[in-house]
């Protein structure tokens, strides 16, 4: 992961360093703040295979550009995805401004030349190779800017997707290139506006996209008691049989999964110093059943829960 922010660099070398950041990791653009004083700025960059670049970038308000001089000078052609915080406008060359919603989705090509004017804003990013993307939707070389509203087919799992590989990058070059290939596809079914149900079952790859999203989900609210399949179907906007299934293609069961899950986090908790009760632990953790929790404790771990937590003790010791 590369990151800048306006505090790395001295007042008077901002502008280059935010210009030559973005040109390396994302795309070539020139910047003028709205209030060069108060300026700021915060950036972040992953690459995840290729020219394909995940990242995001806090600004103060600043109006942005990409001119026809950086077009001839960089040769740049792939297509940039954005998504932001808030309303801003885009105008394409010899087109008047479009105004974008916040959480709406911009397929622009690098191309292109084009202007912006930012609020302040969070914005979330990924740098698609044209080539490739155009492989898997044709369609998108019909326009230099595709906008696409929040509420279209698919957008959630691909707006969620490249959030997840944001906060946790994927391990190797193995596991880049499988999670390239999802972000691609993924994209590839906003870009058509298909069935994000349809499609997720007739592609692994978007199944796969989304069974990560329902495994974080369930990872995040893990000690909720109350958490069930009905609840993560819920919220991801797909069915219960179909998160059934994602699982069933690993191996194991939503429960099972949960149940393994759980047991991690109360074994992490009871090798702690100074940790909490057994019981206290395992009601933490998000089982309400204490005798089920001391015989699939025992089941997976070959002790029980109150020999790991005298073992800790005694290394304390």
């Amino acid at each position: 992961m590369q990151r800048l922010s306006t505090y790395d660099v001295p007042p008077r070398d901002r502008l280059a360093y935010l210009h030559d950041f973005v040109a390396r990791h994302v795309a070539g653009l020139r910047f003028r703040p709205e209030d060069a004083d108060s300026f700021a700025f915060n950036l972040s960059a992953y690459f995840l295979d290729g020219r394909t670049t995940v990242g995001t970038a806090c600004y103060s308000a600043v109006l942005g550009e990409r001119p026809k001089d950086l077009l001839a000078a960089d040769g740049r052609q792939d297509y940039l995805m954005t998504i932001h915080t808030s309303d801003y406008e885009v105008a394409m060359e010899g087109k008047s401004p479009l105004l974008i919603k916040a959480g709406d989705i911009t397929l622009v090509n690098e191309a292109s030349a084009m202007a912006f004017a930012l609020p302040a804003t969070l914005l979330k990013v990924v740098s698609f190779e044209e080539a490739r993307l155009a492989a898997l939707a044709p369609r998108v070389r019909m326009g230099a800017l595709h906008h696409i509203s929040a509420s279209a087919a698919g957008v959630g799992l691909l707006s969620g997707y490249a959030d997840l590989l944001r906060t946790t990058a994927p391990d190797g070059e193995a596991g880049c290139r499988l999670a390239g290939s999802h972000l691609y596809d993924l994209a590839a079914l906003v870009i058509h506006g298909g069935s994000a149900d349809t499609a997720e079952q007739a592609r692994p790859s978007l199944g796969a996209a989304r069974l990560e999203l329902v495994k974080a989900e369930m990872l995040r609210k893990l000690t909720d008691p109350e958490l069930s399949v009905g609840a993560i179907a819920r919220r991801q906007g797909i069915t219960p049989r179909y998160i059934q299934r994602l699982f069933e293609q690993e191996g194991l069961t939503f429960s099972e999964f949960l149940r393994d899950a759980r047991l991690d986090l109360a074994r992490k908790s009871l090798d702690a110093p100074g940790a909490a009760t057994v019981s206290a632990i395992a009601f933490d953790a998000g089982f309400n059943d204490l005798s089920h929790f001391n015989r699939v404790f025992r089941q997976r771990f070959g002790a029980t829960p109150t020999e790991i937590k005298a073992a800790a003790l005694r290394r304390c010791q």
